[in-house]
C-alpha cells in the first residue's frame, strides 16, 4: 500500500496534464502504466500514483522519491528523459517538485 509521508528529505513530483477531451485521459494513463518500469528502476523511487479528474479534463501523476538527490539522478537517466519528453507531448502539463509538510487522517 502506498503511504504519503512527511518524512524529512522525501520529494514528490506532481505532473498535472490538462486534456481537451476525456478520451485523452486514458491515453496518458496507458502510457504511464506501460512505462512504469522506467521510474521504478531508478534509485530512490518510492511510489507513483496516477489520478484522473472526474470531469475528464486532467491527469495527475504523483511520484515520490527518497530524496531530491535521487530525483535529480533519475532526471539524468536517458530512458527517464525520453519518457518524460514523450508523455509531455500528450497534453499541456505543469511539472513541479514538492515536499509533504503535513499529513492528516481520520
Amino acid at each position: 500500500m502506498i503511504t504519503i509521508s512527511d518524512k524529512a528529505g522525501q520529494v514528490t513530483a506532481i505532473n498535472i496534464f490538462t486534456v481537451e477531451i476525456p478520451e485523452q485521459q486514458q491515453r496518458i494513463v496507458d502510457f504511464l502504466v506501460e512505462n512504469q518500469d522506467i521510474p521504478m528502476r531508478q534509485p530512490g523511487f518510492i511510489s507513483a500514483s496516477v489520478h484522473t479528474s472526474l470531469d475528464g479534463k486532467r491527469v495527475i501523476n504523483y511520484v515520490q522519491w527518497h530524496s531530491q538527490k535521487d530525483m535529480e539522478v533519475a532526471m539524468k537517466d536517458q530512458d527517464f528523459i525520453a519518457m518524460k519528453e514523450k508523455v509531455g507531448n500528450f497534453a499541456p502539463h505543469d511539472f513541479n517538485f514538492y515536499q509533504v509538510v503535513v499529513t492528516m487522517e481520520a
